[in-house]
């Protein structure tokens, strides 16, 4: 059994003993030192925090704890129910909220769950904010309010709201969508796309067939949606009769694309389609994109063919949109299926990614899989290093950075690990926080090369660790 506290929130598996799992005195402890950091940040606020879910068997548990503990703390809780990642953080700027709670474990299997913990702009906290709210659940520095104070309770539905919000976005062609006549396939893993997909698709007169549509937190496959999890919709789409196929995950905030022909577009080619898609229409003389150290470089050519800026970010949603603030970026996210659109908000949004890919199809008047032959092709190798608990992994980093930084054809960036950019290739290492080992991401024309890239870097590695 797990608990993984970190500056994002509270993470674990579902029963167990107290302090080794999620659980409800784990639960009421961190609601607890969540709202008091909201209370110390925000002390002239509505007095409001949103909760919503995504459709895990624990959720409702989970949920009667975290609204109560609010409630406890003197807090006007709106309770938006069954809701993805992005109509969550959505509500809590619709709401004028101080902040909100996103009770969902993203991809991870059926019995994790998680707190997700927003601020008033509906974003996640930044690092410095997450570490005051690790500090005060430590020293359990709270204080609930008498009977006078408690807070009080409401419900309410942001499902159309965010749909709204989606429609009225200028490059969303609803026009072109309705004419092109699209029938899909939707996987939305028994969890809450299941809710709102079908009213986007409806608003778009796209016709659709859901997989795995009920919302009853069932995973019907292991939930990350990446191609070995979905054999089912891609044997549905080989079959013929779709234009396309739509995969989140059970909180829709990832987003993947299958094609036509029940090939995968990419996972790390739906934020490059859709980015391509944004910068074409773009009057922005040198437009700015963003993402992560260990997303494709597909990104960084599609934003050069427009003269635009590329840049990278380290790891991690908050990263990335605190880079895209920096850069004024017009779009961005990251390499794992999610999309970044400002114009509509700062959070990962697959039904932004959605209605902007439909858009773009039905403008080009292609097939999805015509579409993914138009960008580089490249290939990205995803290893990782084993190490012993007493390996100093900052010092092995260090020297490969000192290693590299002498050869003029590699350039090495550090905000995340190391990362080495040679011409026509990189390889991202980043060491892990919870165990002794490295991630290796690298990335080439071909599956091979980017495989014997890692190697490579992983034997100098080894070598090093037993110096």
């Amino acid at each position: 059994m797990s608990l993984i506290k970190s500056i994002s929130g509270i993470r674990g598996t579902i029963g167990g003993q107290a302090g080794d799992t999620l659980n409800p005195l784990d639960i009421v402890k961190f609601t607890s030192a969540y709202a008091t950091f909201i209370r110390q940040s925000t002390p002239n606020g509505t007095g409001r925090i949103v909760v919503g879910r995504d459709a895990r068997i624990s959720g409702e548990m989970v949920r009667n704890i975290v609204c109560g503990t609010l409630l406890g703390m003197g807090y006007d809780v709106i309770d938006i129910g069954l809701a993805t990642t992005p109509t969550t953080e959505l509500a809590v700027t619709m709401s004028e909220s101080d902040g909100g709670i996103i009770i969902t474990a993203s991809h991870n299997p059926r019995h994790w769950n998680a707190l997700k913990l927003l601020n008033s702009h509906g974003e996640f906290l930044s690092a410095a904010d997450g570490n005051q709210v690790l500090s005060i659940a430590a020293n359990e520095a709270f204080e609930y309010a008498d009977v006078d104070h408690l807070g009080h309770y409401c419900q309410e539905d942001f499902n159309e709201r965010h749909v709204d919000a989606v429609m009225n976005l200028k490059l969303v062609d609803a026009a072109a969508i309705k004419k092109a006549h699209f029938n899909v396939v939707v996987d939305s893993i028994n969890s809450v796309g299941g809710i709102i997909l079908p009213k986007l698709l409806d608003r778009l007169g796209v016709s659709y067939t859901f997989l795995n549509g009920e919302a009853n937190g069932d995973f019907a496959h292991n939930p990350e949606p990446l191609e070995k999890n979905l054999g089912g919709i891609m044997d549905t789409l080989k079959r013929g009769g779709y234009d396309l196929g739509i995969v989140v995950d059970p909180d829709v905030d990832r987003l993947a694309f299958i094609c036509e022909d029940g090939k995968m577009f990419g996972e790390e080619y739906t934020l490059v389609s859709v980015a391509d898609y944004v910068l074409s229409h773009s009057a922005v003389p040198h437009p700015a994109t963003v993402s992560n150290l260990s997303s494709t470089r597909a990104l960084r050519d599609v934003t050069m063919k427009y003269g635009g800026t590329y840049n990278a970010a380290a790891v991690g949603e908050v990263n990335v949109t605190t880079k895209m603030k920096e850069v004024n970026a017009l779009i961005g996210g990251e390499g794992n299926g999610g999309v970044i659109y400002p114009e509509s908000h700062y959070g990962r949004d697959a039904l932004v990614g959605i209605a902007l890919f439909l858009s773009s199809l039905a403008q080009k008047g292609c097939t999805a899989s015509e579409l993914r032959k138009t960008f580089p092709e490249y290939f990205i190798a995803k290893n990782r290093i084993d190490l012993t608990a007493s390996t100093d992994v900052d010092a092995i980093l260090a020297k490969v950075k000192a290693l590299y930084a002498k050869q003029s054809d590699v350039k090495v960036n550090d905000i995340d690990g190391v990362k080495l950019d040679f011409p026509d290739k990189w390889v991202h290492l980043r060491k892990s926080n919870t165990e002794p080992i490295i991630r290796v991401y690298s990335e080439a024309h071909t599956m091979e090369e980017a495989e014997k890239l890692a190697q490579e870097i992983m034997d100098i590695v080894y070598n090093m660790s037993k110096s």
